[in-house]
């Protein structure tokens, strides 16, 4: 079966002011790929209020509606977007179906570092322009000197893989450096070796400041009225309207990235989604009808398997990430902790809004650091900064959280 290759992702924009942009992709399916969509859609910046999908096992077609910037680049999400199906062969303008034998060469890896002086809101300035140059962060050390300067550490991935280049770097360099504003003391930018870039990856070790009951995969009753979780959540499974698929029917409170949060779940899980409508309901909430089946092509009737996948999607509903706020002596310490798929990659743009959050809260970032660490059987993405509030100016720790938490979960 053959489809124009422009046919694979077709962008509609609004006719008028407040409607939504409408995103419609018809390819070859394949386990996971609403998640991989989602994904860069929120990667984008955009937000999904209204979702269909529909695939026989084989192709797929699927239908997004979203909104979000007022500028945006539909030329360059439609680029990525086509990336993501399971295209690619080509020949007289015709993409066909082809089975990704390979899995995808790991992307180089590069270290940006610079020094300057220090100004509140510079660390999320500089997010913010690594994220519109679709520069990816794998981990960051941050630390302020005695005399007011910053020495910021990087390790960044190009999804354009051209940073290698002459060009590309010099435009990345020329852009960090407006923000960065002068005197400029140093900024470079250079590929790491394997040894290097090792040290961005995953590990075992998790500092001890960090709870456990963070990464607890049970939901204790304690937290769920607590600030860092969604609203009541209402998930249930049914075998019996269908003689192929199992029913998975979900009731909750609408957040950022919630479509993704059930998608990679479910990819996780190995699990495919036959047809599925997600809708906005009054008061915040949302409603979503999906229709799954296992990797075996049959329905979940295995008691503990459904209650396996029930807890699960309740989980990560209701803390879609990990937040809190510790002293950590004198100074105050935020942490959020991201879960990573099995696929490695996770949520995007999370340290852009927490970075934002401070922005607006007002505390000084003093040091922040992004790594990754095995929890149990899960990795996890964990963001430690801590905050300098600076000649008595002390803001309470759980406004600090709200704040940060709102933020992540589009809340704002």
């Amino acid at each position: 079966m053959g489809i124009l290759h422009d046919d694979v992702v077709i962008i509609r924009e609004p006719e008028k002011e407040g409607e939504a942009t409408v995103i419609t992709v018809n390819c070859p399916d394949k386990t996971g790929l609403g998640c991989d969509l989602c994904r860069i859609i929120l990667f984008f910046g955009l937000s999904i209020v209204r979702g269909d999908v529909s695939t026989d096992g084989k192709w797929c077609y699927i239908v997004f509606w979203v909104v979000g910037k007022q500028r945006m680049r539909w030329s360059l999400l439609k680029k990525r977007l086509i990336e993501a199906c399971p295209t690619c062969s080509s020949a007289s303008g015709i993409s066909y179906y082809r089975s990704e034998l390979q899995p995808p060469k790991p992307p180089n890896v590069f270290l940006l570092t610079f020094c300057c002086h220090d100004r509140k809101g510079l660390l999320h300035d500089v997010t913010e322009v690594l994220s519109e140059l679709e520069l990816i962060i794998h981990k960051v050390k941050v630390s302020t000197t005695p005399d007011g300067k910053v020495v910021d550490l990087f390790f960044i991935t190009d999804t354009r893989e051209l940073l290698h280049t002459k060009k590309r770097r010099d435009d990345t360099i020329e852009q960090l450096a407006a923000i960065l504003g002068d005197p400029l003391i140093a900024i470079d930018i250079e590929l790491v070796g394997p040894e290097t870039a090792a040290c961005s990856q995953a590990s075992s070790f998790l500092p001890s400041a960090i709870s456990e009951d963070m990464f607890d995969l049970e939901l204790p009753d304690s937290i769920r009225s607590g600030t860092s979780t969604s609203d009541s959540v209402s998930i249930t499974m049914d075998n019996s309207l269908s003689p192929a698929h199992t029913l998975v029917q979900i009731i909750c409170q609408d957040h950022k990235g919630l479509l993704y949060d059930i998608m990679r779940t479910l990819k996780d899980y190995n699990i495919q989604i036959s047809y599925g409508r997600f809708s906005p309901k009054p008061r915040g909430k949302c409603e979503l009808d999906l229709f799954i089946v296992q990797a075996d092509g049959k329905k979940i009737v295995d008691p503990s398997k459904q209650k396996s996948l029930t807890s699960r999607l309740r989980m990560e509903l209701l803390r879609p990430l990990r937040i809190t706020v510790v002293s950590r002596g004198p100074d105050t310490e935020l942490l959020v902790a991201n879960p990573v798929e099995l696929s490695g990659k996770g949520r995007p743009l999370v340290f852009y809004d927490i970075t934002l959050a401070l922005k607006m809260l007002g505390p000084c970032i003093f040091s922040a650091e992004v790594g990754r660490h095995v929890v149990g059987d899960r990795e996890w993405e964990v963001y430690r900064i801590l905050l300098d509030e600076g000649e008595g100016l002390s803001i309470p720790r759980n406004k600090i959280e709200k704040g940060v938490w709102k933020m992540l979960m589009g809340w704002e």
